[in-house]
């Protein structure tokens, strides 16, 4: 008996901030604009200034998954995939600490139905109006659920000496 009431406690606990999450950050997910912006805001910070994490996880869908890419220095191209929740941490322990600013230089949206695909060409730095130290294209995919939109998955590259971002992903 003393387990039921446990569990019942527990998920009464995590519906509620389920529910908290929910109000604090539902402007965060109401269109593509928004739920562009509510990435782009949460990642980006000084070092000293914790990210919201919370904020983060609820703009993806439950089974979103973040994959990053890159080619080595023998042409091989190697990536890594994170969910939500394994990105933070691997940030935590890896990144923690450091100024990350990304800014959006360039979008290309196209919507379907429910589902739209957003390339989105980046810029990032170290420090608020610091030099430019990599540029990159995201391409995000989006869910319309019921009342609000979820990011699918986040696959970036970085641009390079040998692959330079094209024009067109520019203007």
């Amino acid at each position: 008996m003393n387990k039921i009431i446990k569990t019942t406690l527990l998920i009464t606990l995590i519906s509620i901030a389920q529910s908290s999450f929910a109000q604090e950050f539902d402007e965060d997910v109401k269109s593509i604009e928004s739920i562009m912006s509510a990435l782009t805001e949460v990642i980006s910070g000084p070092a000293n200034e914790e990210r919201n994490w919370d904020r983060f996880i609820y703009l993806f869908s439950e089974d979103a998954k973040l994959i990053p890419t890159q080619k080595s220095e023998t042409g091989e191209v190697i990536y890594n995939y994170w969910t939500p929740q394994e990105y933070v941490e691997m940030y935590q322990k890896t990144r923690g600490g450091t100024a990350f600013y990304e800014q959006e230089l360039h979008r290309i949206t196209e919507i379907f139905g429910n589902i739209a695909h957003c390339f989105s060409t980046y810029a990032v730095r170290t420090s608020e109006n610091g030099p430019i130290e990599r540029r990159g294209i995201n391409s995000i995919q989006l869910l319309k659920g019921k009342d609000r939109w979820y990011i699918m998955s986040v696959f970036w590259s970085n641009e390079s000496i040998q692959e330079k971002l094209p024009e067109k992903y520019l203007k």
